[in-house]
């Protein structure tokens, strides 16, 4: 139950995502059952390639401890963390990683690869997949449909001007 109660609060934050025409992924980090650090997706909005949302949540979790070790910390993630996000999190020494619904494409915390439970990394977390699996990815699969259908509607409107 607890589980479910973070995974919201990472949700709200895909939702602020959604709202600035992001990819709607968001990011919790947990430490003695209080939120440190918060982040969703700003790529677009930053034009920066290192703004996702668990690099975000990083940062702010280790400046709120004074500190770049999160032994003690725990991230929900709305989707399964990429290779750049697995090898922060493996650098931050995060205890535990939550995610919703998984990443065919870039998934490094077991769908492609496991980056977190590398055991040649001096540092491994703890994965639990498929938390509100459902809620994680219909953001991202209603996001992507809208986006094609204005991709749709945009080369139709410009077909009818020539």
């Amino acid at each position: 139950m607890e589980h479910e109660k973070w995974m919201s609060e990472a949700l709200g934050e895909a939702k602020k995502a959604e709202e600035r025409g992001e990819v709607p992924i968001g990011a919790i980090i947990v430490y003695q059952d209080q939120v440190i650090g918060r982040g969703h997706n700003l790529r677009e909005t930053w034009q920066d390639p290192l703004a996702h949302a668990e690099m975000i949540a990083i940062k702010q979790a280790a400046q709120h401890l004074g500190s770049w070790r999160l032994n003690d910390c725990d991230l929900y993630v709305t989707l399964e963390p990429c290779p750049m996000c697995a090898g922060a999190i493996v650098q931050a020494r995060i205890r535990t990683v939550v995610y919703g619904t998984e990443d065919p494409k870039a998934g490094c915390a077991g769908t492609l690869m496991n980056l977190l439970n590398e055991k040649r990394f001096n540092h491994q977390s703890q994965v639990i997949a498929g938390i509100l699996p459902e809620e994680c990815s219909s953001i991202l699969t209603q996001f992507f449909r809208h986006l094609r259908q204005k991709k749709k509607e945009k080369k139709r409107q410009s077909s009818r001007v020539e």
